[in-house]
């Protein structure tokens, strides 16, 4: 029995594509507001990870909250996730919600979870197979959560992080939403900037639909970074902001930290 395990948390197109009848292999379509319906195209066998509705609190003021430990390990199961399980996540923008997937599995204790490179529009680039989602039996998985709460932090701790010298802030939002040139494009969100913090448009991050070369990103992080122990990222509703956590990773970078309600929470409670 071949049984894959993580060795980045990357993987490219073609090397799914040689891996898609793995048996440990569970695919996960992590597109973010996306209605699944028969006729919905998908990479063969892939499951639909409903970040809004199933892998967010969605009784919590602000969109695509981290959910509780129980409603993560429920619902992965729901998805026949196993504790021996190898996931890999993708959405249809490339690297875009699949991110924030990826970031959440690792949040609550699971690594042997890889984000496919360039996602669908990749996939669909190099003509591998495209199937249409269908209704189909999902035998209840075994998958066992354990928080890590140092990988999420809040509007408390973000205003201790951002007091703290040796913890570089680094905003996932574009340049001019960043330096508030435009409005932010939530209906009665102020604009506005995390005190201390610094941009990094997730875009700037891509070569296509591909990650930028660790080479690439290591000049990217390295003009920012400086003396820096600890980073923390942002964004505008806590998504892309795992984009920024995705490639600090490819880089090596530890002590990573997701702002789960980013701009949305800290523009309407300061």
């Amino acid at each position: 029995m071949n049984i894959l395990k993580a060795s980045t948390s990357l993987v490219s197109v073609k090397w799914l594509n040689t891996n898609l009848n793995t048996e440990n292999l569970i695919i996960l379509d992590a597109t973010i507001n996306k209605q699944i319906e028969n006729n919905s195209e998908r990479i063969p066998k892939a499951r639909f990870f409903d970040i809004k509705q199933k892998f967010s609190d969605t009784n919590a003021r602000f969109p695509s909250t981290l959910p509780s430990m129980e409603q993560f390990e429920t619902e992965a199961r729901a998805l026949g996730i196993n504790n021996d399980s190898f996931i890999v996540v993708y959405d249809d923008k490339g690297i875009y919600s699949s991110a924030r997937a990826w970031w959440l599995f690792k949040t609550f204790g699971f690594n042997n979870v890889a984000v496919l490179d360039g996602g669908l529009p990749e996939w669909k680039e190099q003509n591998f197979p495209i199937e249409t989602y269908k209704k189909e039996p999902i035998k209840k998985g075994n998958f066992k959560a354990s928080f890590l709460p140092e990988l999420m932090t809040d509007f408390t701790g973000l205003n201790q992080f951002s007091k703290d010298t040796k913890t570089l802030i680094l905003d996932a939002r574009s340049e001019a939403r960043f330096n508030c040139l435009v409005d932010e494009p939530r209906q009665g969100l102020r604009r506005g900037t995390i005190p201390n913090s610094k941009n990094l448009p997730y875009t700037a991050l891509f070569n296509g639909n591909i990650l930028k070369s660790k080479e690439e990103l290591l000049k990217i992080f390295d003009n920012l970074v400086e003396e820096t122990t600890r980073m923390v990222f942002s964004c505008g509703s806590g998504i892309t902001a795992c984009i920024l956590a995705l490639a600090a990773t490819q880089c090596g970078y530890e002590n990573l930290v997701v702002y789960d309600g980013s701009w949305t929470e800290y523009g309407t409670l300061t």
